[in-house]
């Protein structure tokens, strides 16, 4: 990735996605999504991700429609891919948490968490963060924070 100095606009964007992330309803999804559910299987997933009746189905896809969205606004030049990947670990954390069972998410849906792998695989910094992450994911799966169970 050719090194680039960010532009101003570049920060109001960035701003912005963490504005958004800050909104009530988008913090319980994310804080649901990235601390209690913990799929180990296809089947497990897709019992929240298929079911419009989970009470969870709707942050799940909330979520990450937002950070596949942000990861296409890298991908299409929107944004600054370094100073997205230094303001933002959260999307690689999903990719790296859903790992385990990709591949069979995308039998049935294979568009899942596309932007984000594909910004992993075209910039450097991105795949860097995201073994980071990865290492720290695996870990976590490995000896869950104390008092909180894996599980979905």
């Amino acid at each position: 990735m050719e090194r680039m100095l960010a532009t101003p606009a570049d920060a109001e964007i960035v701003l912005r996605l963490y504005e958004l992330r800050t909104e009530a309803v988008m913090r319980q999804a994310r804080a649901w999504i990235t601390g209690e559910f913990w799929p180990t299987t296809v089947e497990e997933f897709f019992a929240v991700a298929s079911n419009p009746a989970d009470p969870h189905n709707a942050w799940l896809r909330q979520v990450l429609t937002y950070w596949e969205m942000a990861a296409a606004m890298v991908l299409h030049g929107a944004v600054s891919a370094e100073l997205f990947v230094d303001c933002n670990a959260e999307g690689f954390f999903l990719l790296a948490k859903f790992a385990p069972i990709l591949e069979g998410i995308r039998e049935k849906n294979p568009g899942f968490l596309i932007k984000t792998a594909e910004l992993v695989n075209r910039f450097s910094a991105a795949s860097q963060r995201y073994e980071a992450v990865l290492k720290n994911v695996e870990a976590r799966r490995k000896s869950p924070p104390a008092g909180q169970e894996v599980h979905s």
